[in-house]
Parts: structure tokens; sequence; C-alpha cells
């Protein structure tokens, strides 16, 4: 080879060699970012073990209070129901005794009347315990679903 080409070779290996480049270095350094990434992958790991336990206990706290409130609300309806029939049948003795047509009508009127109230009662009774009943069942849910998103921005 001519000695211009020479000249041009060795410029050309000397751009292209890095004198900074230090095979052990990089090993440790890729070993030092391995570490690391398994490092995250445990915490991760954790946060998430952590997470479905934390909504496993919210789903059985919830499956417990929507039981329990299941019950309370049939035990309502069936002392709502004894005291509507208690007075139904009441009503018809009542009825039984009267001595007059006008007086039939007056009781009728009368249980009627109160019935409606009854009614009206029972009601309100049954949505404040119904109200009660969603709000205690959604709460464990609502609780850790906060939690989680608390985690998040922390992390």
């Amino acid at each position: 080879m001519s000695k211009t080409a020479d000249k041009t070779a060795d410029k050309l290996t000397e751009t292209v060699e890095s004198p900074s480049f230090d095979p052990g270095k990089a090993t440790d350094q890729l070993r030092a970012v391995a570490e690391k990434g398994v490092e995250q992958s445990k915490e991760a790991l954790a946060k998430f073990q952590s997470g479905t336990e934390d909504a496993q206990k919210a789903l059985e706290s919830t499956a417990e209070t929507a039981k329990s409130a299941g019950n309370e609300l049939s035990l309502k309806v069936i002392a709502a129901l004894r005291v509507n029939a208690e007075a139904d049948f009441s009503h018809l003795e009542t009825l039984v005794r009267a001595k007059s047509l006008s007086e039939i009508f007056e009781l009728q009127t009368a249980f009627l009347r109160k019935r409606v109230e009854m009614g009206v009662e029972q009601a309100k009774e049954f949505q404040a315990l119904t109200t009660k009943a969603a709000t205690d069942v959604s709460r464990p849910v609502k609780d850790a679903f906060e939690k989680a998103l608390k985690d998040l921005k922390v992390a």
C-alpha cells in the first residue's frame, strides 16, 4: 500500500477505536443494572402482593357486611309482614263486630288511613336501612381503592 493509504487507515483506526472502553467495567455496569432491575421487580411484586391481599380482605369484609345487612333487612321485612298481618286480622275482627254499614265504612276508612301511614313509615325504615347497608357494604372496597391510589401517588 502507499503511504497515503496507510495514513488514512491509521486515522480511521484511531477514530474507530475507543481508548476508554474497558470490558471489565462494562460487565460490572451490566451486572449493576441487572441487579437494580431484579430489585425493582421484587419491590413491584411485593407491592402487587400487598395490593392483592388488601383487595382480598376488602372483598371478604364486603361479603360479610353484605350478609349481615341482608340478614338485618330480612328480619325487618319479616317484622313488617307480621305487624301488617296482625293489623289486618285485628281489622277483620273489628269489622265482624260492626253493628251497621256506616260503622263498617268508618272502620274501613280509619283502617286504610292507618295502613297508609304504616306503609309510609315502613318505607322510611327500609330506605334508611338499605342506605346504611349500601354505605357499609361499599366502605371496605372504597377504603382499599383509596389506599391503592395513595400508594400509587407515593410510588
